[in-house]
């Protein structure tokens, strides 16, 4: 069974955040090993000018970096990345399986995003959109998206 690690910056504060990531962890249990792990994220200040945002970047980064195992395949979100369909994204989650691809991390940077380094160690950079989301709600978006991936995969009813 493929283990699947969320690796992400700051927790999640909402209460419905977390019913929905709670449910869709729930619903993952029949298909992957799911383990999230939160970093800290770093406060940034207002009006904080290029250097400051990079040296936020690149802190949360640090935290990051002490969690991406060698051997794991890592994906980035990130806006610039690769936008596919559930159905490509259904296709990914098997070829990586086919290819003996155990662990797979995917990384969801703080508001400012991801440090240049954790974007080096990226094996695939994946957008959902070109907009900006919060980074909570993209942590369900993700486990929803993974979920519907897992199920095209088997053939269950589901995705639409």
């Amino acid at each position: 069974m493929t283990k699947i690690t969320l690796l992400t910056v700051g927790k999640l504060k909402e209460d419905f955040y977390r019913r929905a990531a709670a449910e869709y962890q729930k619903r993952l249990s029949r298909y992957c090993r799911l383990e999230i792990i939160e970093v800290a994220d770093e406060k940034t200040p207002d009006g904080a000018g290029a250097a400051e945002e990079e040296a936020v970047r690149r802190k949360e980064g640090e935290r990051l970096k002490k969690y991406i195992r060698d051997g794991a395949y890592v994906v980035t979100l990130e806006i610039e990345g690769k936008m596919l369909d559930s159905e490509e994204f259904a296709r990914r989650l098997d070829r990586l399986a086919v290819q003996g691809k155990s662990h797979l991390i995917f990384i969801i940077g703080g508001s400012l995003g991801l440090s240049d380094e954790i974007c080096r160690k990226s094996d695939f950079a994946l957008s959902f959109s070109r907009m900006t989301f919060p980074h909570q709600l993209m942590r369900v978006i993700l486990l929803e998206q993974i979920y519907r991936g897992y199920r095209i995969l088997s053939g269950e009813p589901y995705h639409k």
